[in-house]
């Protein structure tokens, strides 16, 4: 039986589709309809909730944000210069098939996807982010550039003292030495969402780099994914905002989305080590897998991260057509 590829409607089959994110292994918030309806609107696209259907069973999911200016459309997944996590497609119920079975499988929901983008969008250029979707083999059959990108992931096992002892030696003493009365670290509200989306912005700033990120597009998904999804976790010194971490939570895995900038701060506290060490101490209670780093490509923030132990793991840029446009919509979204 072949695979159908379909379009679920991001209203009126709004519960569907997340039924269908719930279940499988590879999404994360940014995969469900509330994020993918406020992704669109706020870079001006056309969300298309594609999904695969082996007879009544679904098999996978495939987000595709259709962006056109003038006579040009793109496909992108995420939307372009979203700033969410990865995206891309995901699967369903081919964990329990054979290898050979779930390759055949995995291989016809894409070309079901690629047929359907071609065919109803016919775009100029496609761009696809993906990470815990580790086939990428049909993308190259179908003659996509595949480049591969990296993160580091910091397995959440053990207990909390096996945690800390393999960090390095400077951020185990920074975590046990802080005076716990000198700071206070818990989980904030919408409006520390905005504080830390502003801090990022203002470091990238002082830095003579872009960045985009729309700090109501920031609090919008804080305020309508469900609750737990988006975290936004603060440092507060004499009840002063000094620094955060917008993390976002999946089922299995913690992602550090954005802050843990440097704090323009003289407050003489090892600041983003406590609050990552925050972060990852409360997902292992939470009885969750892995605290993914977001990001392992930038040398100089590496040092930073490699500090807590991680692995390195592998994500995908997946791409084809005229390089061209994604500088246009590059353009288009700074004039926004």
């Amino acid at each position: 039986m072949s695979i159908d590829v379909t379009t679920l409607d991001p209203v009126e089959d709004a519960d569907e589709w997340n039924r269908y994110v719930e279940r499988s292994d590879g999404t994360n918030p940014f995969s469900r309809v509330e994020a993918i309806r406020l992704q669109a609107e706020d870079t001006d696209t056309t969300p298309h909730l594609l999904a695969g259907f082996k007879g009544q069973e679904a098999v996978g999911i495939f987000p595709v944000f259709e962006y056109t200016k003038g006579p040009i459309t793109g496909a992108f997944s995420p939307a372009p210069r979203a700033w969410s996590c990865y995206l891309g497609p995901s699967t369903l119920n081919v964990d329990k098939l054979k290898q050979r079975k779930a390759d055949r499988r995995i291989q016809r929901f894409l070309e079901g996807c690629f047929e359907w983008i071609d065919r109803e969008l016919s775009p100029q250029y496609s761009k696809f982010v993906v990470a815990e979707f580790e086939d990428v083999r049909p993308f190259v059959w179908n003659e996509y550039d595949v480049e591969p990108g990296y993160t580091y992931v910091v397995d959440l096992d053990g207990s909390e003292d096996d945690l800390l002892d393999r960090f390095s030696s400077d951020a185990r003493n920074n975590v046990r030495n802080a005076d716990p009365d000198a700071y206070v670290i818990e989980e904030g509200d919408t409006d520390d969402v905005e504080r830390i989306v502003d801090q990022v912005a203002a470091r990238y700033e002082s830095q003579g780099r872009s960045f985009q990120l729309n700090p109501a597009f920031a609090r919008a998904v804080h305020r309508e994914l469900p609750d737990g999804a988006i975290r936004p976790y603060v440092c507060r010194v004499d009840g002063e905002f000094v620094g955060g971490i917008l993390v976002v939570e999946s089922q299995t895995t913690r992602y550090r989305w954005q802050g843990g900038v440097k704090p323009n701060t003289d407050v003489e506290l090892p600041i983003n080590d406590l609050l990552d060490w925050h972060v990852m101490r409360d997902g292992l209670r939470a009885g969750l897998d892995r605290y993914d780093l977001v990001g392992a490509g930038v040398p100089s923030i590496n040092r930073y991260k490699a500090k807590f132990n991680p692995r390195l793991e592998t994500n995908y840029t997946i791409t084809a057509g005229s390089f061209g446009l994604d500088l246009l919509v590059d353009r288009y979204r700074k004039l926004r």
